[in-house]
């Protein structure tokens, strides 16, 4: 199965996990078992049905969002890591 790296911030709403393992053939797919084995990450990563634009989805290191996104295809050894992107400062 794919494993996708949960980000710090986001493990209070995975059970506390660092790493899940998911199904699907997509990143898409695998973001939706994410999502169906825990619900209450649903809010932080999508609004509606498309991911929020300040969440980064990688796999394998390269961002989704310069290969196919959602409809990227993942294979069984790969790793998916959530990055949310982090603002402030003076």
């Amino acid at each position: 199965m794919t494993t996708i790296r949960i980000p710090t911030p986001l493990r209070p709403y995975a059970g506390g996990q660092s790493k899940v393992a998911v199904s699907g053939g997509t990143v898409g797919a695998a973001l939706d078992d994410l999502t169906v084995q825990h619900p209450d990450l649903r809010q932080h990563l999508f609004e509606g049905n498309n991911l929020r634009s300040f969440v980064n989805i990688y796999l394998n290191k390269e961002d989704v969002r310069q290969l196919d996104g959602q409809e990227t295809t993942i294979n069984e050894d790969d790793t998916l890591m959530i990055i949310p992107s982090i603002a402030g400062g003076n």
